[in-house]
């Protein structure tokens, strides 16, 4: 009887230990896209590479409210802020190859640009305007209802315009005094490349990053208020009931927000970053001395802290992952590549529940946990 326990017990164990605890990796994602979209958010599409290269994808909701159809698994979106570490790319590169120090003054490239009302480009960096210390207050238009959103969102404005709206402000702070996000210090950095190199920013970007890496899916549209197909349609959520499709419109800061790209794209971005491949090993290291964010910011990144266009966050396994998300015209996405280099994800969702600061914490929790998932799962064994 003894003997027939032990058995078994035994058998109890060898079982255990061939089973996954757990959902597997590709189960994981599933369940997340389906968590995002199930608070309300209507299509959500996630992509993963593992260190082997093999890719995972899932895809959760719809793609149009009106129609129904499933959610494009390489589809288009709008980029927006994650363009930012694109930027911070070219002016490192800029640096390597000794056109400029990201110790240079902004009024060394932009003489009297950045001037009025206790603003002074003499005293404000390129590495502060990379890291949001300059203090330059931001104040970007934007919409905050759909009436406003139908009456501006075909409004073009040029660098030197917006520019002009942040120079009407006294800074938030000294410059190197504190942290706060500025669009406008982006604004400034395009200008910089422009001036530094004689060609737009966006044409520098497309020739040192996209083209080197065959990124061919992410692309600049300039003023052009829509996208490449397939791409879900983006929705904003103003209100209780009150979802606007604003797939239509034109990008604030054409200049550097405009670019839209895929999930296939962003995480070969990501991949190419950390793995070195686009910035010599100093300039790399400067991407990624980090300075703390605001307490407002930390509400949304626990742990988070800024480099140089590029953001670090703790993983809930140990470590951390690099990232930039970015949100705009309804879509927010969220991206993660571990320190190696070698796990990636992105998550697009194309609908931006802005509504409340509750809707905003809930969308940027769900979406962090499934890359924290994806950056921490451990690839199952494969039985022979």
């Amino acid at each position: 009887m003894a003997l027939g326990v032990a058995t078994l017990l035994a058998a109890e164990v060898a079982t255990a230990v061939a089973q996954p605890a757990g959902p597997s990796p590709v189960e994981q994602l599933r369940q997340d896209t389906e968590a995002i979209h199930a608070l309300g958010i209507s299509g959500v599409q996630a992509r993963v590479i593992a260190p082997d290269g093999r890719q995972s994808v899932a895809t959760s909701g719809t793609a149009d409210l009106n129609t129904g159809r499933p959610v494009p698994s390489d589809g288009y979106f709008r980029m927006a802020s994650t363009s930012k570490t694109l930027v911070a790319t070219v002016v490192l590169q800029l640096e390597a190859e000794g056109t400029l120090s990201v110790d240079d003054t902004v009024d060394h490239w932009l003489p009297g640009v950045v001037r009025g009302n206790g603003n002074d480009g003499s005293r404000i960096t390129i590495r502060q305007l990379l890291q949001h210390t300059s203090g330059i207050h931001d104040d970007l238009p934007g919409y905050t209802t759909p009436e406003e959103f139908y009456q501006q969102r075909y409004d073009v404005y040029g660098p030197e315009q917006l520019v002009a709206r942040a120079m009407a402000h006294a800074p938030d702070f000294s410059p190197g005094e504190g942290w706060e996000y500025s669009n406008t210090g982006y604004v400034l950095l395009g200008m910089i490349i422009q001036k530094a190199t004689g060609h737009p920013a966006h044409q520098e970007i497309e020739d040192r990053v996209l083209r080197p890496l065959g990124l061919d899916q992410t692309r600049w549209m300039g003023t052009s208020p829509t996208l490449p197909r397939p791409h879900a349609k983006a929705y904003q959520l103003f209100g209780p009931g009150s979802v606007v499709d604003v797939t239509d419109q034109i990008s604030v800061d054409y200049e550097i927000l405009s670019f839209v790209t895929t999930t296939r794209d962003e995480n070969g971005l990501f991949r190419a970053l950390l793995a070195g491949r686009l910035l010599p090993t100093r300039q790399l290291a400067e991407m990624k001395q980090t300075v703390p964010v605001s307490a407002e910011v930390q509400q949304l990144w626990p742990g988070g802290r800024y480099g140089l266009g590029l953001v670090q966050r703790p993983l809930s396994c140990g470590g951390s992952y690099w990232s930039h998300e970015g949100g705009d015209g309804g879509y927010i996405t969220h991206n993660g590549i571990t320190d190696d280099g070698r796990r990636s994800a992105v998550v697009s969702m194309s609908e931006a529940r802005g509504d409340t600061p509750e809707h905003i914490l809930d969308q940027e929790n769900a979406a962090s946990a499934l890359l924290d998932h994806a950056l921490c799962a451990v690839p199952l064994r494969q039985e022979h």
